[in-house]
């Protein structure tokens, strides 16, 4: 049997980060991007980090952000994970000596194996939706088929991702984590228990088969 890790991001609130840890997230992420609607302060992470539980990954997503801020917040907050969601280089991901994912948005012409070749660095690659403008958290899926299954980088599928989706995603792609914000919110920012609960069980069923 498999097990499929799962992140809920877009965490603001504390007790957002316990519901996603009692149904059993793998990780949470919190996202330092002040454009988006689920960005956080270093002190509001600080509080939800405060509840998460040993073994649960914190991710922190950054979007074409300074290394002096990401140096900032990895010194205030015990982060596991970086998520690059941005245009930064291999170089500059692999500069803070910290597991990282890189973030790419797939599109018909866009070369994921190369993608993979270049941030090999990393933990793994994470497939998102195309927008024009939009570094992420567009709550559209891609078309999945054009990601390859053989590809050099475990993927953490994200984009549109909810229950009534997310099993046919896994089946199709089978990625070693899926990535969830939209998909289980009330509002932006503002978790919902019940679509928490529906969505990792729905991750469940899917990777018993």
């Amino acid at each position: 049997m498999t097990h499929t890790r799962i992140k809920i991001c877009g965490i603001t609130r504390p007790e957002d980060a316990l519901t996603a840890v009692a149904c059993g997230a793998d990780a949470i992420g919190l996202v330092f991007y002040a454009n988006s609607p689920r960005a956080v302060s270093v002190a509001q992470a600080k509080d939800i980090a405060a509840v998460v539980p040993p073994f649960v990954s914190i991710v922190a997503l950054f979007v074409n952000e300074s290394a002096a801020v990401i140096n900032g917040v990895l010194e205030a907050l015990a982060v596991d994970v970086i998520q690059f969601h941005g245009d930064e280089s291999p170089k500059f991901c692999q500069q803070f000596k910290r597991p990282f994912i890189k973030a790419v948005r797939v599109r018909p012409e866009l070369d994921l194996a190369a993608a993979c070749v270049d941030y090999a660095a990393g933990r793994g690659i994470l497939l998102d939706a195309w927008q024009k403008g939009v570094p992420g958290g567009t709550g559209t899926s891609f078309d999945w088929q054009l990601a390859p299954t053989d590809l050099p980088l475990p993927i953490v599928l994200a984009g549109g991702l909810n229950s009534e989706n997310v099993a046919g995603a896994i089946d199709l792609l089978h990625p070693a984590a899926v990535d969830v914000s939209g998909g289980v919110e009330l509002s932006p920012g503002i978790k919902d228990a019940a679509k928490i609960e529906t969505f990792i069980a729905a991750v469940r069923a899917a990777d018993q088969h």
